[in-house]
């Protein structure tokens, strides 16, 4: 398939040493040409890089590198240069508009990976796991990512669709070869065993899911607590730096302070929030309303409490409060004394100010969200959120399956749910897609991807 030569920057907006700007298509090497003064581009070998100059016909622009790289091995499977140039933004864009000038059109977000998903050089797993790599804030996040675009999600979903395909061939074979001796008659009873085992195989992905999905997504994490009892502290020392304001005066914190934080590989979206109390302080009030707001949005709650001193109505109320979400319960200033009990409920005790316990409190955050056994294996875990939805598909087309084959459905009948569920896992790694869907998923991308 034959598209136009694109170009756009990749580097990041900026002051920088360099920057790097692609161009891809089948008039990259004679567009550039036009304004490169080095070396002729179209008689050089794939994978060799060119010192020259970029002029626009009057005025040399800047002194750059000039890489080339000839089709399928690319990362587009078209004719690619790359520009190293000087950094700044200033000479990155004039470059850009030279050649779009000369005949270049400036990309779209996630057009060169698009590109390299339509011309076969990924499948659409390894095409999201770009921005996954781009995104990765922790180690772990950056690990899946990179088993992504390695295949293995590709590989998982493909034997599970082979495995859905081999019932569907063997019924296909019964209805239009009934008079075959050699062929095993399939009935709803022979067929009901294999369901079972690949909804089994894949309500055990999902149930892994979960933390593929808090590892690639994060953990929102709301701190909340009465005032005066340590939480903008504790968000202090969990960053390491002073990013909430810390005072003796209740009330202090009005508004949401967010910050992110990894967490041994797991990546905490923290929100600080205002000490909830009654006030008559109308600015307050806004903080508390936002405090309430931000707990019902939680992933998880830091509830604080100050264990210097007993538990009062309003640390009662907030235990109440919260005690339909996953919280973590997180008795402070342990340094100044332990007057809290909560009988049966767990109390993580720690010292903001003195970094007592945070380590405590790290493990009992993992011990919620993360199954380490999971990491610490070469096992390849579902983490996207469209493709555990496409999980969920196929599970209920599944399900649908099974159902009529032990209602003794025809058998031609059953079979239309199981190609359901073949659809659906193709719909993960782009085999079964639409333009909508393409055009959506690439549209996130940032540009020069």
């Amino acid at each position: 398939m034959i598209y136009d030569t694109i170009v756009a920057k990749t580097t990041a907006n900026g002051t920088s040493a360099i920057n790097l700007i692609r161009v891809s298509g089948d008039e990259s090497f004679n567009i550039v040409q036009e304004i490169f003064k080095g070396p002729k581009l179209i008689k050089q070998k794939s994978h060799t890089v060119h010192y020259g100059f970029i002029h626009d016909g009057k005025n040399q622009i800047d002194e750059v590198l000039v890489s080339v790289f000839r089709a399928p091995k690319t990362f587009t499977a078209e004719d690619v240069v790359e520009i190293t140039c000087h950094g700044g933004n200033f000479i990155a864009n004039e470059i850009v508009k030279q050649l779009i000038a000369h005949g270049a059109r400036l990309a779209e977000n996630g057009e060169f990976t698009k590109r390299a998903y339509l011309n076969g050089r990924l499948d659409l797993t390894g095409a999201e796991s770009i921005m996954d790599l781009v995104n990765a804030k922790t180690s772990n996040q950056l690990k899946i990512a990179n088993s992504q675009l390695n295949g293995d999600v590709l590989e998982l979903v493909e034997g599970l669709q082979n495995e859905v395909l081999d019932i569907v061939a063997n019924i296909e074979v019964n209805i239009d070869y009934p008079e075959y001796d050699d062929v095993i008659e399939m009935t709803n009873d022979i067929i009901i065993p294999n369901i079972k085992i690949l909804m089994s195989k894949i309500e055990k992905i999902l149930e892994e899911a979960n933390t593929g999905q808090v590892i690639r997504d994060g953990i929102k994490t709301v701190i909340v607590g009465k005032p005066n009892v340590g939480k903008s502290s504790l968000l202090n020392t969990l960053l390491k730096e002073d990013k909430a304001i810390v005072t003796e005066i209740s009330g202090t914190t009005r508004d949401l302070i967010e910050a992110e934080l990894n967490l041994d590989g797991v990546l905490l979206k923290l929100i600080d929030t205002a000490g909830i109390r009654m006030t008559e302080d109308l600015v307050e009030k806004i903080g508390i309303d936002k405090t309430k707001k931000a707990i019902a949005g939680a992933d998880l709650i830091l509830l604080v409490l100050d264990q210097s001193s007993n538990l009062t109505e309003m640390d009662l109320e907030l235990l109440a409060l919260t005690k339909d979400k996953p919280r973590i319960i997180i008795g402070n200033k342990i340094d100044l004394g332990s007057k809290i009990s909560l009988g049966d409920e767990h109390l993580v005790n720690i010292s903001a100010k003195n970094n007592i316990g945070i380590d405590a409190l790290a493990n009992e955050v993992k011990k919620l969200f993360i199954d380490d056994k999971l990491l610490s294996e070469d096992y390849t875990i579902i983490s996207n959120t469209r493709h555990i939805g496409k999980l969920e598909e196929t599970k209920l087309a599944l399900t649908q399956a099974l159902e009529s084959a032990m209602n003794q459905v025809p058998i031609d009948m059953v079979e239309i749910d199981l190609r359901k569920a073949w659809s659906s896992l193709g719909e993960i790694t782009g085999e079964n897609s639409n333009d909508d869907l393409i055009s959506t998923l690439f549209s996130k991308f940032c540009l020069g991807k």
